[in-house]
C-alpha cells in the first residue's frame, strides 16, 4: 500500500507541475497510420508474419564487424530463423559494417532496423571514422545551431552506413560530479540548457532521416555507480524528479523525439524491490512514461546484457520482464530463442496480451516505414568513403570547439596574448607526443620554445629538469592532454604534473597559462591557476582551436556547463576579444569547396614531376582563415630533404612589398613622406644628377625612368671572374663585415659604391615626353635609401622592431643563416659565375648579396605562414592582433590601380590585363594585388573576396634559367582553382 500511495502521490505532483503531456512524436498515433501508403505497407508486412515471426520484430541484437565468422553466422541464424527486427552495431569499421549490413538485410524477410550508439559520431563505435564532440563540449557552446548541425552531419553519415536509429542524445541532467557513466556525455547540469541542446540534436538527426532516442529515462545524472557494472540507486524525491530529471525528456517529447531509452536504475520512489531495475518497472515504463507522460514513440530498453541487470536473471527471463514492463524494443538480448519462448509462456498465462504485443510490432513497422525501409536499398559500399567524408563535417566539427573553448580564469588579463614582441614564450604539452598539433599551432603565431612530456604521469625529476629550462621565459603555456573522462585518478592528471604547475605559478617572474584539454570536472585540481582555460576534449580539432583562442584569432565564447567547485560555478566563462589574427580552419567555413580546392594537389605535384621546381608550398586563406597550407616535393632533386611548412624560401622580389614597401607606407601614414614630392627633397645627393626631378610616386609606379637593373656585381670581379680584393675578403673584419656567402665578405663601403653607381646610372629614353613603365629593381634600391634616411635606422632593424616582431613572425628575416640551420632553408642557384658556390641561406640576388643580403628589392626569407600573417595585416589595412600598424587606409591607397590597363599600383603589382596567362588568375578581380619573385614565389590578395594566395618555391635550383613555372603556368592555374572553389550561393 505504501508503494502504491507513493506512486499516486508522485503522479499527482507531476500532473500539478505540468509534466503530463501529449507527445507530438511522429509515432504518436497508436494504430493510426500517417498515410494510406504507410497503412498499406504495415498491414501487408504484419499479415505476412507468423505470430513467432512477429515476436522476432521486438528484438534488436548486438552485432560486430570486428568479430569472427562464428559471430556473423549467429546473426545470420537469428535473422533467418527468428526474424529479429533489428541489429545494433558496436565495434568494427565502416566498410566492414556496411558489407555486413547488406548481407543481413539481404537475408531478412522484413528489412532490419539498424541502430548505433553515435553520441559524438561514428567513432564512438567504429575505427577510421569521425569524432565530433562529447555533449559536455556542446553544453559549453554559446550557440545551439551547431548542435543541430552536428546532428545533421551524424545523421547523414549514419544514413550512408544504412543505419536508421541513433541512441542519442543523452538528455540526462548531470548533477553528480562523480558520475562515472554519464559525466561529459551530458550537456550539463542546467535543465533548460540540457533541454535546448537535446531538442537541437534531436531535430538535426530526425530532419535528416535518423530516429533519435532520448536517454536514459527517467534520468541517469545523479549517480556515482556505473550501470554497466552494477545497479545504481537513485534516491531522488518527487520534486527533483519532476522539476529536473524529467524536464528534458518532456521537452524532447514535445519536440517529437521518436525513441526513448529506459535506464537500468533502482528508484525506491517507484519500486520497493531492491533489485527491481527501472527497465523492468511497469510503474515507471507504463505508468509514468506511457500513461502519465503520454509518450507514444518507441521505447527501447537499455542493453540487456549490462551487468546491473543481467546478473540477476537467467537468459530470456529479463527480456520477457522488460516487455511486460512496457518496453517496445528489447535491446542486446543475450538469448533470443529462450526469450521468445518465455514471452509466449507469459502470453499463455495472460501476463501480457497478444493485442499489446501486436500493437508494439506495428509501432516498430511504422518506424521502419518512416526510416524508408519500405523501399530499402543496400548500402553503396563503393561510394562509402566519399559519403562518409563530407567536407562540411570538418567545418562543423571545428566550429563546435570554436564556440566551446572556455576561459575560466584570466586574473592577470593576459589573454588573449597581445604584444607578442614583449613575450618570451614556452609551450609545454603534458600527455601529448612530440610534434603535436597544439604545439604546432602555437608556433604559427610567434616563436615558442616547445617542450613535450608524453607521459602524463612522469616523475618529479622529469618536471624538475624541465622547470630549470624555463627560466628565460616570461610566459609559459602548460597544456594537459590525454586526460581521463572519469574521476578515477584525478581525471588522468598526474601528481607530478600538478606539482610542476604549482612550482611554475610560484615564480612571480612568469605568467602561467594552464589549459585542460579534457573533462571540465578536472578543473577542480587546477582552480588556483591565475589563468585557466578549458578545451574539454583532446583531439586534432580541439588542439587546433585552443591556441587560436589564446592568441585572439578567435574570441573565447564558451561557459562551464557544470559546477566544478565552489570557485568554478556553472555558467562561468570570460569572453575575450577578437584580435583579427590569422585563423586556421576548414574551406567550407568560409565558402570554399575543399573537394575543388584539392585539385591544387595535382598542379603542385606537376611542379615537382616536370622539374619546374624541386618542391613548393601553397597557402590559401579566405576571410582571414588559412584553409589550405601544404608542401610538396623536396628542397633538391636528389629527394634527400622533404619540404615542410617550416621550410624557409628566398622571397626575391616579394621583398619589395614585404619589406621596403611596408616602410614606405608607414612613412606616408605618419605624414613623413609626400608621395608627390621629389626624391631630391629627401636625398639631396640627387639634386645634381639626372634624377633631380624624379617624383616619389613615379618611382613607386615604376615610371620614373629608372632602368630595370644594373649588374653591379660585374664591377667587382676581374675579367677572369675572380673577386676583386678591393671589394672582397675571405675573413670577416671591421673593413669587410658583410657576408656574401660563407667564407666571402664584402667591403664596408659596398653599399655606398652601389648607391653612387645608381645615382650616376642612365635613364630610359622618353616616349612622347614621358618615361615608359619599366619594372625596376633600382626603384626599390632608391626607396630603401629614402626609407632609411627618413627613419634614421637600417631598414631591417626598423621592420623587425615595428612589424615582424610584434606580428610574431619567426622566420621572416634577412640573412637567415644567422638564426636558422642551413637544412631549414631551400637552396637556390648553383652560382657558377659570381660566388661560385651552391647558394643556400644567402640571398640569390647578386646586388643584394654584394651588400650583405639586405636590399630594397631582395633579401627577405620566410615560410608561407609568416608571409601570410604580414599580408593579412595588409589586407586588413594595417589592423592586426589588436594593434594598428597603419592609422589610415594606406594599403588600399597604395594597392589601387592608377591607370586603366596598367598592372602597377604604388609598389604593389596587379595582374596583367593584356596577357591571358598573366601572373594572376583571369578569374580574380582587377583589384587583386601582390607581387611575384624571381626565385619562384608569389603572393596575391583579393580585397573583394578577401582571398590570399601564396606560392613559394625554389625554381632557380640549381639553374636560374629554369622557366617551367611560367611555361606550364603553374602559379596562375593554382590561382584559378581557388576561384573555382568558391561555393555559389
Amino acid at each position: 500500500m505504501l508503494k502504491e500511495f507513493r506512486i499516486r502521490l508522485l503522479l499527482v505532483f507531476i500532473a500539478f507541475t505540468g509534466l503530463i503531456i501529449s507527445s507530438s512524436a511522429p509515432l504518436d498515433k497508436g494504430a493510426r497510420p500517417s498515410s494510406a501508403a504507410e497503412q498499406s505497407w504495415v498491414d501487408s508486412v504484419f499479415t505476412s508474419l507468423t505470430p513467432d515471426q512477429r515476436l522476432g520484430q521486438l528484438f534488436m541484437v548486438a552485432a560486430y564487424s570486428n568479430k569472427d565468422r562464428k559471430h556473423t553466422q549467429y546473426i545470420d541464424f537469428l535473422v533467418k530463423e527468428y526474424h529479429i527486427g533489428g541489429i545494433m552495431f558496436l565495434q568494427g569499421g565502416p566498410r566492414r559494417q556496411a558489407i555486413l549490413t547488406n548481407r543481413y538485410q539481404a537475408e531478412a524477410k522484413v528489412p532490419l532496423l539498424v541502430a548505433m550508439d553515435a553520441e559524438w559520431g561514428l567513432d564512438m563505435r567504429l575505427d577510421s571514422s569521425m569524432h565530433f564532440a562529447k555533449q559536455m563540449t556542446l553544453g559549453a557552446m554559446d550557440d545551439d545551431q551547431y548542435v543541430y548541425q552536428m546532428g545533421r552531419e551524424i545523421a547523414l553519415k549514419l544514413k550512408a552506413m544504412g543505419v536508421h536509429v541513433s541512441f542519442s542524445p543523452v538528455v540526462d541532467v548531470n548533477s553528480n560530479p562523480n558520475n562515472p557513466v554519464i559525466g561529459n556525455r551530458s550537456f550539463g547540469e542546467n535543465k533548460e540548457e540540457v533541454s535546448k541542446r537535446s531538442v537541437a540534436y534531436i531535430r538535426g538527426l530526425q530532419d535528416y532521416g535518423v530516429i533519435a532516442v532520448a536517454k536514459h529515462f527517467p534520468g541517469h545524472g545523479d549517480t556515482d555507480v556505473d550501470s554497466h557494472l552494477a545497479l545504481p540507486v537513485i534516491n531522488t524525491d518527487m520534486a527533483r524528479l519532476a522539476n529536473v530529471d524529467l524536464y528534458p525528456f518532456q521537452k524532447s517529447f514535445e519536440a517529437g523525439v521518436m525513441g526513448v531509452m529506459v535506464a537500468h536504475l533502482y528508484m525506491p520512489l517507484f519500486d520497493t524491490v531492491r533489485t527491481q531495475s527501472t527497465t523492468l518497472s511497469r510503474n515507471l515504463v507504463t505508468g509514468l512514461l506511457k500513461e502519465k507522460m503520454g509518450y507514444k514513440g518507441l521505447v527501447f530498453t537499455d542493453a540487456l546484457n549490462m551487468k546491473s541487470v543481467s546478473n540477476l536473471y537467467k537468459p530470456g527471463e529479463l527480456d520477457a520482464l522488460a516487455l511486460m514492463a512496457g518496453n517496445d524494443v528489447l535491446l542486446f538480448s543475450e538469448d533470443v530463442p529462450v526469450a521468445i519462448r518465455k514471452i509466449k509462456e507469459m502470453v499463455a498465462a495472460n501476463r501480457i496480451s497478444q493485442e499489446d504485443i501486436d500493437y508494439r510490432v506495428r509501432k516498430i513497422l511504422r518506424a521502419k516505414f518512416w526510416a524508408g525501409l519500405n523501399r530499402y536499398k543496400p548500402v553503396d559500399v563503393a561510394r562509402l568513403v566519399d559519403n562518409l567524408n563530407r567536407p562540411l563535417s570538418r567545418a562543423v566539427q571545428q566550429q563546435i570547439y570554436e564556440h566551446a573553448v572556455t576561459v575560466v580564469k584570466n586574473t592577470d588579463d593576459i589573454l588573449p596574448f597581445h604584444r607578442l614582441d614583449t613575450l618570451r614564450m614556452a609551450s609545454i604539452t603534458i600527455g601529448a607526443p612530440t610534434g603535436n598539433i597544439f604545439a604546432q599551432t602555437m608556433a604559427n603565431y610567434m616563436p615558442c620554445a616547445t617542450y613535450s612530456v608524453p607521459n602524463r604521469y612522469a616523475s618529479d625529476s622529469t618536471f624538475d629538469r624541465l622547470a630549470d629550462r624555463l627560466t628565460p621565459y616570461n610566459t609559459v603555456v602548460v597544456s594537459l592532454h590525454n586526460m581521463n573522462n572519469t574521476p578515477v585518478h584525478n581525471y588522468g592528471l598526474g601528481d607530478g604534473a600538478l606539482r610542476f604547475i604549482q612550482r611554475l605559478q610560484a615564480n612571480p617572474r612568469q605568467k602561467v597559462v594552464v589549459v585542460a584539454m579534457g573533462n571540465a570536472y578536472a578543473l577542480k585540481y587546477l582552480e588556483d591557476a591565475r589563468t585557466l582555460v578549458c578545451g574539454y576534449e583532446d583531439n586534432p580539432a580541439s588542439q587546433y582551436v585552443v591556441p587560436q583562442v589564446l592568441f585572439g584569432a578567435l574570441p573565447a565564447k564558451g561557459q562551464l556547463p557544470v559546477t566544478v567547485s565552489e570557485k568554478l560555478k556553472a555558467g562561468l566563462g570570460l569572453p575575450t576579444p577578437d584580435f583579427r589574427r590569422l585563423r586556421y580552419g576548414q574551406p567550407e567555413s568560409v565558402g570554399l569547396d575543399s573537394r575543388v580546392l584539392a585539385q591544387i594537389d595535382n598542379i603542385a605535384l606537376e611542379t615537382v614531376a616536370y622539374a619546374a621546381a624541386p618542391g613548393c608550398q601553397v597557402l590559401v586563406a579566405k576571410d582571414g582563415v588559412v584553409v589550405f597550407d601544404k608542401s610538396y616535393g623536396y628542397t633538391t632533386y636528389d629527394k634527400s630533404n622533404p619540404v615542410t611548412n617550416s621550410t624557409l624560401y628566398d622571397l626575391a622580389s616579394v621583398t619589395k612589398v614585404a619589406g621596403t614597401l611596408q616602410a614606405i607606407m608607414y612613412l606616408k601614414d605618419q605624414g613623413k613622406l609626400n608621395l608627390d614630392a621629389k626624391l631630391a627633397d629627401y636625398l639631396p645627393e640627387l639634386r645634381t644628377s639626372n634624377k633631380k626631378d624624379m617624383v616619389v610616386r613615379d618611382v613607386l609606379l615604376h615610371q620614373a625612368g629608372l632602368k630595370a637593373g644594373i649588374p653591379f656585381w660585374e664591377r667587382t670581379v676581374t675579367r677572369s671572374g675572380g673577386l676583386k680584393s678591393a671589394f672582397y675578403a675571405s675573413t670577416k673584419t671591421d673593413d669587410f663585415p658583410r657576408e656574401v656567402v660563407p667564407g666571402t665578405y664584402s667591403v664596408k663601403s659596398a653599399e655606398d659604391s652601389m648607391w653612387v653607381w645608381t645615382v650616376r646610372s642612365g635613364l630610359l629614353p622618353k616616349v612622347k615626353g614621358k618615361y615608359p613603365a619599366e619594372y625596376s629593381d633600382l626603384s626599390f634600391i632608391v626607396l630603401k635609401r629614402l626609407s632609411e634616411k627618413l627613419l634614421g635606422q637600417p631598414i631591417e632593424k626598423f621592420l623587425q622592431e615595428n612589424f615582424y616582431s610584434s606580428l610574431g613572425l619567426n622566420t621572416m628575416t634577412y640573412n637567415p643563416l644567422e638564426r636558422f640551420p642551413k637544412s631549414c632553408i631551400a637552396p637556390t642557384e648553383n652560382d657558377t659565375y659570381y660566388r661560385r658556390t651552391q647558394l643556400q641561406g644567402t640571398v640569390h640576388d647578386q646586388a643584394a648579396a654584394m651588400i650583405g643580403g639586405v636590399s630594397g628589392h631582395a633579401g627577405l626569407f620566410s615560410n608561407a605562414n609568416d608571409l601570410a600573417i604580414l599580408m593579412q595585416m595588409n589586407l586588413q589595412n594595417g589592423r592586426y592582433g589588436g594593434q594598428r600598424y597603419f592609422q589610415n587606409p594606406v594599403v588600399a591607397e597604395f594597392a589601387r590601380s592608377t591607370e586603366a590597363g596598367s598592372r602597377r599600383g604604388l609598389g604593389w603589382d596587379h595582374g596583367d590585363p593584356n596577357k591571358p596567362n598573366g601572373p594572376t588568375s583571369n578569374l580574380s578581380p582587377i583589384s587583386t594585388f601582390g607581387h611575384t619573385g624571381f626565385t619562384g614565389t608569389c603572393v596575391w590578395m583579393d580585397p573583394e573576396n578577401k582571398i590570399m594566395y601564396i606560392f613559394l618555391s625554389n625554381r632557380v635550383y640549381p639553374d636560374a634559367g629554369n622557366n617551367k613555372l611560367v611555361q606550364f603556368n603553374i602559379r596562375s592555374r593554382i590561382h584559378d582553382v581557388i576561384y573555382k572553389s568558391l561555393i555559389k550561393t
